[in-house]
């Protein structure tokens, strides 16, 4: 039990750790449109990543780098943490090995009435600027932007096809200012418990 413990200490030393990282101007970043219909929002902001908690097997899909049509397939394992009583979640991608892919961390912003979805890759162990968002009409839709060679590129993550045993998460970018969207990530999620 004591190693549960210690373990979700960790976890949320490193997520706050991760929040001091990322600095004010990420936290403050623009709104972007994502081009969707204005819908009632569903979620109620603190608990809506509570769906996540658990364990899942994972199976990505996605565009290899500098190509737009070979897609390269694998799987994964996670381990997701709600935390801070539902304003938070902090996940634990795994390889098939147990080795660690990276981590997420979702918090809500109470005073934007958005979630900050950052992600922190094992590799690098950089952390990335958050993707900023909400849950409407059942979707979590969740926007990200970053210049590249003097393009302005944005990012947009959607959670949907969310039910108690599954959820799909899947990417796409846009660099036309979110008028048209190319997919190159899709991600399946399976609970295991």
């Amino acid at each position: 039990m004591t190693h549960i413990i210690d373990r979700r200490l960790l976890l949320q030393g490193a997520a706050g750790i991760i929040l001091t990282a990322t600095g004010a101007k990420a936290m403050n970043d623009t709104s972007y449109s994502t081009a969707r219909k204005p819908g009632k929002i569903t979620g109620n902001g603190v608990g809506d990543f509570d769906f996540l908690a658990g364990e899942w097997k994972i199976r990505h899909r996605r565009l290899k780098d500098g190509t737009n049509d070979i897609w390269e397939e694998s799987v994964s394992g996670a381990t997701v943490h709600r935390v801070l009583d539902g304003m938070g979640s902090i996940e634990e991608l795994r390889k098939p090995d147990g080795s660690f892919l990276g981590m997420g961390v979702r918090v809500w912003l109470p005073q934007e009435k958005k979630w900050a979805d950052h992600w922190t890759s094992a590799a690098n162990g950089v952390v990335n600027p958050p993707q900023k968002g909400e849950f409407i009409d059942g979707e979590g839709v969740f926007i990200s932007d970053e210049e590249v060679d003097g393009i302005k590129w944005l990012y947009r993550g959607v959670w949907d096809k969310i039910t108690p045993t599954s959820c799909r998460w899947h990417q796409s970018s846009s660099k036309d200012g979110g008028k048209t969207w190319e997919w190159n990530w899709w991600i399946d999620w399976t609970r295991v418990s």
